[in-house]
């Protein structure tokens, strides 16, 4: 091993790379190519991964929303046409009946003009109760959100986003304890947010059982949020629930269109199937792309060794033994192949930090293990791809060699 650290050694390699300069950007540009697919695809996938967190990750992702429609077949003496309204009885009946459900959220919606000062703005007010910040965590930058007594003391209290700080409230302004007049009722703010990518950055949320009694709702809600248990298939869970309230409501079991549903669950599981096909497709190409790279390295060294024959029977002839020779070309093979990666990962890395700073993606990046496993591989393939025009390199005869021209 001593020679590796002979200044003679590095010499010869510098010579052979200053004499060949575009062989060796050619030699050089497959596996950099490579490691550089490999962590560009691999930092994207993740940062599309991110992306859709971001999205969706405040809520519970086994979720489905279901309101009520208008129904499109007569059944039980009803005509078609029927609007079903959703109430409270129908929340308790799945609760009680739907095996697999964690929570059933209500929720209630209107718009209104809200009032700070002198400052107006038109905003959606939602009646909601404490148990979405299960189903749909709130990031809550100030204060709290509602809670049960709010609702059972029909308090008006409200928790408002961030945009709506920013429209009404100066900069450095403290919200909290502060009243705003919804529709000509003063509310008092207990709690601000900070709206996901989901969600309109202009929502008002009060209590549940005070949208009810200001809006005169009843036990009326326009949709509710449907959570399954962690083992339960959401699809199922959105089925049964459809068909318990079409008995509850008198409607036809095959129609198709009374209630209407957006299963959250089911569209993640869709874009999680994608993902890890996405993550396979990269690493496939990545290295497949790593080993072409490499065959390329050891096909040009190749060429090397075929061109410096007359060379490489001088310095046998001068006393140099096959051992000698065979250390150099895999040390070189090795050194181009450190280069390659080392480059491949530095160009990857600022193309992810370009697309971060673009926002174009959510924090791409690649975890350190893996850069450092597809750094290791493409090493040890290096030198093992030196091996070939190593021994191409010994098993010429000096004197053969010195007739080279």
């Amino acid at each position: 091993m001593r020679f590796i650290f002979e200044k003679d050694t590095w010499q010869e390699i510098y010579d052979s790379i200053r004499k060949n300069k575009g062989r060796t950007a050619i030699t050089i540009f497959g596996a950099f190519w490579g490691i550089l697919l490999l962590v560009g695809l691999l930092g994207a996938a993740k940062g599309i991964e991110n992306s859709f967190n971001s999205l969706f990750g405040d809520f519970a992702t086994n979720s489905v929303f279901i309101s009520g429609s208008k129904t499109t077949m007569p059944f039980k003496g009803y005509q078609e046409g029927k609007q079903i309204d959703l109430t409270t009885r129908d929340v308790e009946i799945i609760k009680k009946e739907i095996r697999g459900v964690q929570f059933v959220v209500p929720r209630n919606a209107t718009g209104g003009q809200v009032t700070y000062g002198f400052k107006t703005g038109n905003f959606t007010i939602f009646g909601d109760f404490p148990l979405l910040d299960e189903v749909q965590k709130k990031r809550l930058t100030d204060g709290r959100f509602i809670n049960q007594k709010d609702i059972d003391e029909n308090r008006k209290v409200c928790v408002i986003s961030e945009g709506i700080f920013k429209e009404l409230y100066k900069k450095k302004e403290d919200a909290i304890g502060t009243y705003l007049k919804i529709s000509g009722i003063s509310y008092q703010v207990v709690g601000v947010y900070r709206a996901s990518r989901f969600e309109r950055t202009n929502n008002i949320h009060i209590p549940f059982s005070t949208f009810k009694l200001v809006y005169n709702k009843g036990d009326k809600f326009i949709w509710m949020v449907v959570t399954g248990k962690k083992n339960f298939d959401i699809v199922q869970v959105e089925a049964d629930v459809k068909l318990l309230l079409k008995n509850i409501h008198n409607v036809h079991p095959n129609d198709t269109r009374a209630f209407r549903g957006f299963n959250l669950g089911k569209e993640i599981a869709k874009v999680t199937g994608f993902l890890k096909g996405l993550q396979f497709l990269t690493w496939f190409v990545g290295i497949a792309t790593l080993i072409a790279g490499v065959f390329a390295i050891g096909n040009i060294l190749l060429i090397t060794v075929k061109e410096r024959t007359k060379e490489i029977g001088i310095r046998r002839a001068l006393g140099a033994t096959p051992n000698k020779v065979r250390q150099q070309i895999i040390l070189e093979s090795l050194f181009l192949t450190l280069l390659a990666g080392s480059l491949g990962i530095i160009a990857g890395g600022l193309i992810l930090m370009f697309i971060d700073y673009k926002e174009w993606l959510t924090n791409p990046t690649v975890d350190i293990p893996i850069i450092l496993i597809a750094y290791t591989v493409l090493v040890i393939l290096g030198t093992l791809i030196g091996f070939i025009p190593a021994y191409m390199a010994t098993i010429v005869k000096p004197i053969d060699a010195l007739r080279e021209e």
